[in-house]
């Protein structure tokens, strides 16, 4: 016997797969004679046509997207505020050592530009800088 299009007219109207509808071995004149949806949702609600349960499966993790050059965040705000704060500090010393003449306005020049390359770490440091000249 084959019920292959009952089967298939049952998974559409429960909206299952055809592989999940059982049809109960001792029922199967009934199920033969069901033509139309309802047949098939009366005999549901009778225990003719049973549903597999579903199988359990390993929840998977969503893969987490790789980010290119646009996605990319970086936290520059806290580089940026300690650069701009001892980049102030030292240009501030420099500008202080010129006017009491203390440096020539040559040296006043290369050290601004070494202040702007990130040449000194601190304001020790430019002080041992001076110190060495």
């Amino acid at each position: 016997m084959k019920l292959d299009k009952k089967k298939q007219l049952a998974a559409k109207t429960l909206g299952t797969g055809k592989r999940k509808i059982i049809f109960d071995e001792s029922r199967l004149s009934e199920i033969k004679e069901a033509i139309t949806k309802q047949d098939i949702r009366d005999l549901k609600k009778t225990g003719a046509i049973r549903i597999r349960e579903t199988k359990g499966r390993r929840k998977v993790r969503k893969r987490k997207t790789k980010r290119g050059a646009g996605g990319i965040k970086i936290n520059v705000k806290k580089r940026k505020e300690v650069y701009v704060r001892i980049t102030r500090k030292l240009r501030s010393y420099i500008k202080a050592l010129k006017e009491n003449k203390k440096i020539d306005h040559k040296t006043y020049r290369e050290l601004r530009k070494k202040i702007k390359a990130r040449g000194f770490k601190s304001k020790a440091q430019l002080k041992e800088y001076l110190k060495t000249e």
